[in-house]
């Protein structure tokens, strides 16, 4: 940890204990003293902040500076429960959108490109905190929003829209209505900046390959500013993160400790300058990485793998723990599985059941391939199962995320 970091860090947690009820609270709670953290490794005595407790304060009561000082809300979905609200003050709107841009120079966007997005607007934090940041890098916003795939191609070719921004899930379907289309040589796109879930390596390449752009990964959740906390850049090894807004530590989600320097494990937020809803050790559920060392690029902003999966999203088949992440490296290893899959969980006859259904490429056969992906399953995973082949295009496709697992045991 830098020391200009660390700096920050104090004064995030004199303005926690001055200002903010629940953190106030959570301090005295766990006998913390704020004076007593004088060392990077005391801050591993601090308490970590998870989403349920701010469910609990739903739904102002992460808000740390007066009424007058809050200009915008944003607020998680709350699909899973009451939905998590988050004040920002101009300031925090501000350095989001400078976060933001510098995503966009990463990636090497500039002020002639024209960047069309799609995610939503509203209180969904990434519709206007995209374009906020091409705003500030004095590129022309295309803000279409969700949806419409029509108009979305309609005017991605009349304006001739040079960057996509989207869930892979959305990129994947204007993808294949491009190449269904034939009209891959009437549209100018360069770059693809695709987030909000955890894709695999072959829904990338299809992208990649199918558009001929080239792809960046791009992270942020709504209870730390929105998306642009750490984007890829075009050594593809990692993502850069903002260090000089947000902390990053990798802890075991099981025992809460860190782990050793390169392991995988749960990422852990600060927000080291947030003004209306700072955030002290978010647990964020998702799991990845820090990367030690410098990227080949230049750039001298740490990195974080790529997410490979959330704590949350683990289910056990047969007394065995399965994440979406295990598939993907399942099928990127296992010729003419494509990229797009489904898992069927279900529980008869007194036993645990799971089906994965997965799309093949043309030409492949189906019988082979089903065969196939059996053996690599109960090789590398551990259980039998079993297995539907389908053709490209027949699995369900998402303008937002791909549900991946449908599991009718708790239904």
């Amino acid at each position: 940890m830098k020391q200009e970091q660390f700096e920050s860090f104090q004064k995030l947690l004199r303005r926690l204990n001055a200002n903010s009820k629940f953190y106030k609270g959570k301090f005295e709670k766990a006998g913390i003293e704020i004076e007593d953290i004088k060392t990077p490794e005391d801050i591993s005595k601090l308490p970590l902040t998870t989403k349920e407790e701010l469910r609990d304060i739903y739904p102002l009561g992460l808000q740390a500076v007066p009424d007058e000082e809050i200009v915008r809300i944003h607020s998680s979905s709350g699909t899973t429960g009451k939905p998590i609200i988050i004040p920002y003050t101009a300031k925090d709107v501000e350095d989001w959108s400078i976060m933001m841009a510098r995503c966009f120079q990463t990636v090497g966007v500039t002020n002639l490109d024209r960047v069309q997005i799609t995610p939503g607007y509203g209180l969904w934090t990434a519709g206007i905190g995209f374009q906020f940041g091409v705003e500030r890098l004095g590129a022309m916003a295309v803000p279409m929003g969700p949806g419409n795939t029509d108009k979305q191609i309609q005017m991605m070719i009349d304006l001739k829209s040079t960057v996509l921004i989207g869930t892979s899930s959305y990129g994947l379907v204007i993808t294949e209505e491009v190449a269904k289309r034939g009209i891959r040589e009437d549209i100018k796109l360069k770059k693809g900046i695709f987030g909000s879930e955890r894709w695999g390596e072959k829904m990338r390449k299809r992208i990649k390959d199918e558009l001929n752009i080239e792809i960046y990964d791009i992270y942020g959740l709504t209870e730390i500013y929105g998306p642009g906390i750490s984007i890829d850049c075009d050594c593809h090894s990692g993502l850069h993160y903002w260090d000089d807004y947000v902390y990053f530590e990798i802890i075991d989600p099981v025992t809460c400790q860190p782990v050793k320097e390169g392991e995988y494990g749960e990422l852990v937020i600060t927000t080291l300058k947030k003004e209306g809803a700072p955030l002290l050790r978010y647990r964020t559920r998702d799991l990845t990485r820090l990367i030690p060392g410098e990227c080949s690029c230049g750039l001298k902003y740490p990195r974080h793998d790529t997410i490979i999966g959330r704590t949350d999203d683990m289910v056990k088949v047969k007394g065995v723990n399965i994440y979406p992440g295990q598939i993907d490296s399942l099928l990127r290893n296992i010729e003419g599985a494509s990229s797009e899959y489904q898992i069927i969980i279900d529980h008869i006859n007194g036993k645990d059941t799971m089906t994965l259904r997965v799309e093949k490429e043309n030409g492949v056969d189906p019988n082979e391939l089903k065969a196939e992906i059996i053996d690599h399953f109960k090789k590398r995973i551990g259980i039998l199962i079993n297995s539907e082949v389908v053709s490209i295009g027949e699995l369900p496709r998402s303008e937002k995320k791909s549900k991946r697992i449908i599991d009718y045991r708790y239904q």
